[in-house]
């Protein structure tokens, strides 16, 4: 044989599972997961039998038997406790709001001391409250 002989490059074999890139694994076995109404059954056992009771009315089931596990109702039933579960947590996000009172939006005062350092003259100052609201700091 003559020295000149050198083996080939060989490939590389790749990786029976590829690398997970920007958590599509972890999206899809969400996505998985809430298809099966594993996230609706983790809900359904944290909720009291009078919790279950109010949901299963708001979701207008015929069987308001709050001992049923979640699986045992048929998918149509279920969709209708997670559509009920979506209207109600709507209601309590605008109630909290409400409750809350209507408060301006934080960028007002600084829009305000902006305002006075224009009045005093001082642009920097006022370039420097602008840029603060600029970046969404509030």
């Amino acid at each position: 044989m003559s020295a000149n002989v050198h083996p080939l490059p060989s490939a590389q074999p790749r990786p029976a599972v590829e690398h997970d890139r920007g958590d599509w694994g972890a999206l899809r076995a969400e996505l998985h997961s809430r298809c099966a109404d594993e996230d609706l059954a983790t809900l359904w056992a944290e909720l009291e039998p009078g919790e279950r009771r109010t949901l299963m009315a708001s979701a207008r089931l015929p069987q308001r038997d709050p001992r049923v596990g979640i699986h045992e109702l048929p998918k149509p039933s279920r969709e209708a406790l997670r559509a009920a579960v979506h209207r109600m947590s709507q209601y309590a996000s605008r109630l909290r709001d409400n409750l809350g009172g209507h408060r301006p939006h934080p960028s007002r005062e600084l829009a305000s001391h902006a305002r006075q350092a224009l009045a005093e003259g001082n642009t920097e100052a006022a370039l420097h409250w602008l840029a603060i609201i600029e970046r969404g700091v509030a």
